[in-house]
C-alpha cells in the first residue's frame, strides 16, 4: 500500500494505542495527532506516538487520508460537523471510535454527505482503567472486536481500505447495523456500568448504618462494581447518546428484580432455584470467557498457600509473557489457600503460563 497520512483526533488511551498499532505495520505512514491537552502532545512526541501534533483540529485536516475522532460523543459530533466545512483530500476516509453508534452516524450522514469524505462509524471494544496518551499500548485492541457500522456515505472499499490501515492492530473485525449495535450495548455495557454504579451508592449508604458493610466488601461485590470507577463524564456521554435502549434495559431489570422479590416472599425454593440454574446456564453459554469484548483478558487461577515469597516465584516463572493483571482473591478461613488470578493478553501466553506453573510448582492451576 502506497504511503499516507493519518489524522488521529484525541490523543487518549483509544488515539494513542491506535497510532502505534497503525505504526506497527505501516512505519511508512505519516500520523499527525490533535489534542486539546498540551501534556498529552508533549508525551505523544516523547514516545514517538505521532509525527506531528496541535491543538488547532483545522491545522492538518487537508493533509489526512483517514481522519479517526476519538473524543468524546458530542465533541466527536461537533468535529464531524466542523470537518465537512473544511478542504479536504478527494475521498478521505473519517471514522470515530465511539461507545454508541447510530447518533454518530447520523451527524455523519447529515453533515458529510456530498462532501469528498467517506465516513464509516466505529468501535474499537478494549479498554483499560488507565487513560490518557501516557497509557497508549499497541496491544490493547489485540483479539478485541473492532465493529464497523456502516453508513449512506460509507462508500465501497471503505471497510476494506480501513482494515488495511489497522492491520497492526491484530483486532477481529465485525460489521454491524449501528441501531443494533446500541441496543446490544446498552445490554452488555451501558446497562452493568448502570448497576455497579447504583450498587456502589446503596453500598454507600448502607455502611453508614452498618459499619462492617465496608470491611466485608471482596470477592464478587468487588468484581461486580469495579466498572463503577469508570470516568463520569464519559459515561454521562453515552447514556444521553442512547437512552431509549439503555431505559427498556433498565425498566426489564426491575421486572426481574420484581419477579426475584415475589419468589422470596412466597417461600418458592423451587422458584428461587430455577433463577439461579438459569442464570448459570446463560453464562455458560455466552462467550465471556472468549477474547473479544471491552476489557477481555485471558485469565488463569492459581491455588496458592499463604506463604513468604511465594507469589513472587510463581510470578518470576512468567517473565516474558504480557501480564495484563494480577489479583488476589480474599479468603475468609485459614485454612483454605488464597487465589492468584493472573490476566494475560493472549492465549499463547496464558499456555505458557499455565505449563510452568504446573511444572515448577506443585500449585492447581484453573482456567
Amino acid at each position: 500500500m502506497s504511503q499516507k497520512t493519518i489524522y488521529i483526533a484525541g490523543l487518549g488511551l483509544i488515539g494513542g494505542s491506535l497510532a502505534l498499532g497503525i505504526r506497527r505495520d505501516h512505519p511508512d505512514y505519516r500520523i499527525l495527532g490533535y489534542n486539546r491537552s498540551e501534556k498529552s502532545r508533549e508525551i505523544a512526541l516523547e514516545r514517538g506516538i505521532v509525527d506531528a501534533v496541535t491543538d488547532d483540529f483545522a491545522a492538518f485536516v487537508p493533509q489526512a487520508d483517514v481522519i479517526f475522532i476519538c473524543v468524546p460523543i458530542k465533541q466527536t459530533i461537533a468535529l464531524l460537523e466542523a470537518v465537512a466545512q473544511m478542504p479536504l483530500k478527494d475521498g478521505v476516509i473519517i471514522t470515530d471510535a465511539g461507545s454508541t453508534k447510530a447518533e454518530i452516524v447520523k451527524a455523519a450522514q447529515k453533515y458529510l454527505t456530498g462532501t469528498k469524505a467517506r465516513f464509516v462509524g466505529s468501535h474499537p471494544m478494549a479498554g483499560s482503567h488507565k487513560s490518557g496518551a501516557i497509557a497508549s499500548d499497541v496491544n490493547l485492541f489485540e483479539n478485541a472486536y473492532y465493529i464497523f457500522t456502516p453508513s449512506d456515505v460509507t462508500g465501497p472499499d471503505t471497510i476494506r481500505e480501513l482494515k488495511e490501515v489497522l492491520s497492526g492492530l491484530h483486532a477481529r473485525f465485525i460489521e454491524v447495523d449501528a441501531e443494533e449495535h446500541d441496543r446490544v450495548t446498552a445490554q452488555i455495557s451501558h446497562f452493568p456500568h448502570v448497576l455497579a454504579a447504583s450498587l456502589m451508592e446503596q453500598s454507600a449508604d448502607y455502611r453508614q448504618r452498618h459499619e462492617l458493610t465496608q470491611h466485608f466488601a471482596a470477592g464478587g461485590f468487588r468484581d461486580m462494581t469495579r466498572i463503577a470507577e469508570s470516568e463520569p463524564g464519559m459515561w454521562t456521554s453515552i447514556l444521553l447518546s442512547n437512552p431509549q435502549a439503555i431505559l427498556e434495559r433498565l425498566e426489564n431489570f426491575q421486572t426481574l428484580l420484581a419477579d426475584i422479590a415475589q419468589k422470596i416472599r412466597d417461600e418458592d425454593a423451587d422458584g428461587i432455584w430455577q433463577f439461579f440454574d438459569q442464570a448459570r446456564q446463560a453464562r455458560k453459554e455466552m462467550e465471556i470467557h472468549k477474547r473479544g469484548g471491552v476489557d477481555s483478558t485471558f485469565d488463569l487461577q492459581v491455588s496458592i498457600p499463604d506463604e513468604e515469597d511465594e507469589i513472587l516465584n510463581v510470578l518470576e516463572l512468567l517473565r516474558g509473557t504480557s501480564l495484563v493483571n494480577v489479583q488476589i482473591l480474599e479468603n475468609n478461613r485459614e485454612d483454605i489457600n488464597g487465589i492468584l488470578r493472573i490476566s494475560f493478553k493472549n492465549q499463547k501466553d496464558l499456555d505458557f503460563a499455565k505449563g510452568q506453573i504446573e511444572t515448577h510448582t506443585s500449585h492447581k492451576v484453573f482456567l
